[in-house]
């Protein structure tokens, strides 16, 4: 005699032991699917490394021709402190770069900035170097495997002889400041950044009709894209004064407003903003090899969101007229040497809108007691070990708003 097995043991349709089964399975397909999500996501986000890593070029001729001359290269004096030069080529190379002028197979560096970053990421201090300064230029390759002699000639030849290598080696020299990391930026690269920001803001205080340039603009607040970035910046006869000089202070406010566009939270905390500035600043980039990676980026920038905007300073290495012609440069000393001492043992850097011509201060010594005392002594008086406050140099923050 059988036993009918009956309903809510586990045998039939409706019981127990088939909703346990269904919720198993369903238990399997779910954590399946998370799995598959999860794969999915890792893999998505190393294809997204490993696209923006790819963009970065690394200059592996530049590393090459530096370790050569390792011996008389300067030793880096503060630990952490980081010295990163940024240089805007101006080749034409390329269908973008073109229109630009016509392509000489050369190429000079169109903007150089010194950037320090001090130790503890509490400035940011960006030295502005005229392309029309004199200097001595070191022997260097050429990018046909030949050497150049050493000359005296304008800075910006440096790069039109012997690339990023030959510049770093120069202003190692003029500085005596060890440069740690070097990035080289085109025509097109810039645009590329200004536009996946969506512009930046500028202000003028007056219009802009250059021809030139191809930029027609209002005066007061504008948004510029990156075509119209790029004629503000390079931009030299038609505006101002049309000195290189106040060029490079024009580049300095805009690259400002660039860094308080890009800090901004609605780029950094907006994943669809985030992407393509990222794509379009690796794209543009030629560094050194330890930056070439979104890694080595991110470990040279991570502590710069905490730096305070009034502590981001630009300004230009003091600098007058060539005494043997007027439309090239020279340094003003000892000013000059005071602000490449005050970077080269990361101390603070003092700047301020308008600095008279001559009133930077002799190096500053002081009271036994550190602080800073009058340099007059009675006749009876102990000799008093004093005087200057530290100098300061013309130059502005990116905390400025240059409509105020």
């Amino acid at each position: 005699m059988g036993y009918r097995v009956g309903p809510g043991v586990g045998a039939s349709a409706s019981g127990r032991g088939l909703l346990r089964r269904r919720r198993a399975r369903w238990v399997r397909i779910s954590a399946l699917v998370a799995v598959g999500l999860l794969v999915a996501g890792v893999a998505a986000g190393w294809a997204v490394y490993a696209k923006l890593s790819g963009n970065i070029t690394p200059d592996e001729a530049a590393a090459a021709e530096l370790r050569r001359y390792e011996k008389e290269r300067p030793t880096s004096l503060v630990k952490d402190a980081r010295n990163i030069l940024l240089i805007g080529s101006d080749s034409r190379h390329g269908d973008d770069n073109a229109r630009y002028g016509r392509d000489s197979g050369t190429e000079r560096s169109d903007t150089t900035i010194l950037l320090h970053l001090s130790a503890g990421r509490r400035s940011a201090t960006a030295v502005s170097l005229p392309r029309d300064l004199m200097v001595d230029l070191p022997a260097c390759r050429r990018r046909d495997g030949s050497r150049s002699a050493p000359r005296f000639a304008m800075f910006n030849q440096a790069f039109q002889v012997g690339g990023s290598a030959c510049t770093i080696r120069t202003v190692e020299r003029l500085t005596d400041i060890r440069v740690d990391h070097h990035v080289v930026v085109d025509f097109h690269g810039f645009k590329e950044m200004v536009d996946a920001v969506d512009g930046v803001e500028v202000c003028l205080r007056e219009p802009i009709d250059d021809r030139a340039a191809e930029l027609r603009l209002p005066a007061g607040r504008v948004t510029l894209d990156g075509e119209q970035a790029l004629g503000y910046v390079r931009a030299r006869k038609s505006l101002g004064d049309g000195s290189d000089t106040e060029r490079m202070e024009r580049q300095q406010r805009f690259l400002g407003a660039l860094v308080n566009k890009v800090r901004s939270n609605d780029v950094l905390l907006n994943p669809a903003k985030l992407y393509p500035v990222l794509d379009a600043a690796t794209s543009a980039l030629t560094t050194d090899p330890d930056l070439a990676s979104l890694r080595g980026l991110y470990e040279l920038v991570r502590g710069l969101r905490d730096i305070p905007m009034e502590q981001v300073q630009f300004l230009t290495v003091p600098r007058e007229s060539y005494a043997y012609d007027a439309n090239r440069d020279q340094l003003v000393e000892p000013e000059a040497d005071r602000l490449f001492e005050r970077l080269r043992t990361d101390t603070p850097v003092a700047i301020a809108r308008d600095v008279p011509r001559g009133s930077a201060p002799l190096r500053p010594t002081h009271s036994h007691d550190g602080s800073y005392a009058d340099s007059y002594a009675g006749p009876f008086s102990a000799p008093v070990v004093t005087v200057s406050p530290p100098p300061t140099f013309e130059g502005n923050t990116a905390a400025e708003d240059t409509c105020e």
